[in-house]
């Protein structure tokens, strides 16, 4: 896996997926995340992605996932991530509670890359899911 970033003046960066999409950076928020967001919406994209998986496989009628993330950082420089909370809004037909907890354990304890990452690094995860 690669990435390119490349500096366009002032706080901002275009940043370039070894698989062509480009996502504009700007530490000042006027034409893109900041990188500490776009850390948040890769965790989301990633455990999302999981989520959905799992309950396909599971033959649940998954019609919606939505990942709703909010964080802390520490106050000194740097100031990494301390916790992130990550909360599912599913949607399907007939959902099973059981198997959607269960899809949100594996995703989280097995399978999505970046959220073992930053546990690792230190970072307290938490999930919650509810059902629509």
């Amino acid at each position: 896996m690669q990435a390119k970033v490349e500096w366009n003046g002032d706080l901002r960066f275009n940043a370039t997926s070894g698989s062509g999409f480009d996502v504009m950076i700007d530490a000042d928020l006027q034409q893109g995340p900041r990188p500490m967001e776009l850390v948040l919406m890769g965790l989301g994209g990633c455990t999302s992605y999981d989520v959905v998986q799992i309950l396909k496989k599971s033959r649940q009628q998954v019609t919606g996932c939505r990942a709703e993330i909010t964080s802390e950082r520490a106050d000194s420089v740097p100031a990494v991530f301390t916790k992130i909370h990550v909360h599912f809004i599913v949607t399907g037909e007939a959902l099973k509670p059981a198997l959607v907890e269960r899809a949100v354990k594996l995703s989280a304890e097995q399978y999505c890359s970046a959220s073992l990452m930053l546990e690792r690094g230190g970072v307290e995860i938490t999930h919650s899911f509810e059902i629509v």
